[in-house]
């Protein structure tokens, strides 16, 4: 029960121990960091959101209710936070070439078209408004379930679900303007 461990540790370091917080910042350091990477595509800037996300989780931990999850918390205060860098910066930076690792198994033109179509991605996902870019980061990247973007984002499940639906469109489109053609 990660989620009942989570709160065991907010409530230990809201007791004064610190290194419970440690903890907390450990398992959620990746997940944090991913985020603000796959929002703003700058690695630096993400380290940046992610230690300012960690920075503002500490000093707000005594406002975290228990009736959610904490990484609900988290992942909405990484989002707002990226978001919020994204705004400041007004610049959007694409992955660098060849910093994903190829998949073992296959050839060199299969890794090649594997590399290309991420990149594909990437740009389709940065030509996105950052609310639509948002919602598909979390469901297809990190895996949250539609009650946990809810969460994320402070959004009815309802309203994350049409989000996704025409943000799915969005990125559909924009692919098929790069050229990127569908297999059906």
């Amino acid at each position: 029960m990660p989620e009942r461990d989570d709160a065991l540790l907010v409530q230990r370091c809201l007791q004064g121990e610190d290194a419970a917080f440690g903890i907390l910042v450990q398992r959620y350091q990746t997940a944090v960091f991913n985020v603000a990477l796959r929002m703003l595509k700058d690695r630096y800037e993400a380290e940046e959101v992610a230690q300012q996300v960690f920075i503002k989780a500490y000093e707000k931990l005594a406002t975290f209710d228990e009736r959610f999850k904490f990484f609900s918390w988290i992942y909405r205060m990484a989002v707002n936070t990226a978001l919020n860098s994204a705004k400041r910066s007004r610049r959007f930076i694409a992955l660098e070439a060849g910093q994903e690792a190829a998949s073992p198994g296959l050839t060199p033109h299969e890794n090649y078209e594997e590399a290309e179509t991420g990149e594909n991605v990437q740009r389709a996902l940065m030509s996105m408004k950052p609310d639509y870019r948002a919602v598909i980061i979390l469901k297809h990247f990190e895996g949250l379930s539609y009650q946990e973007i809810g969460e994320t984002l402070e959004l009815p499940e309802k309203t994350v679900k049409s989000r996704l639906f025409t943000a799915r469109q969005m990125l559909k489109d924009a692919l098929l303007k790069q050229g990127y053609r569908f297999h059906d």
